[in-house]
């Protein structure tokens, strides 16, 4: 049984995307917290393209997702800041062919720039397992 349900209620427009609205944690799970994960690969290259960013910052949320013994079917809820707005077609694709139907609660946020001036997207998550 999951630790968790996905909805739209009535009330509230479609979704316009793949999220969802709500998610419902019940009962005793592990909750999963993951701090904003960047464009950054594990030997601390950046990549130079905003598609290859997007890319690596889902492998290390997949990484860590995996080293929690959890995927993305867990995920709860995201957070993604981009610093461009042509990059919501590319994020929204890497995400949705990631996340295959699970529509977690989300939020996706335009900025003026992260941490650092070369990372051009950044993904925070919760998820949530028996």
């Amino acid at each position: 049984m999951p630790a968790f349900t996905l909805s739209n209620p009535a009330g509230v427009s479609p979704p316009i995307s793949c999220y969802s609205h709500a998610a419902l944690i019940q009962g005793p799970p592990r909750r999963l917290v993951i701090s904003g994960q960047v464009g950054i690969a594990p030997d601390g290259s950046i990549p130079e393209s905003g598609e290859a960013q997007v890319a690596q910052a889902f492998a290390n949320l997949s990484a860590i997702l995996e080293g929690n013994r959890m995927g993305f079917r867990d995920l709860v809820k995201t957070t993604a800041f981009v610093t461009d707005r042509a990059l919501v077609p590319v994020f929204r694709a890497h995400r949705d062919a990631l996340f295959a139907g699970h529509p977690p609660a989300s939020t996706l946020v335009i900025v003026a720039g992260l941490v650092d001036p070369r990372l051009v997207v950044e993904v925070e998550a919760e998820a949530v397992a028996a």
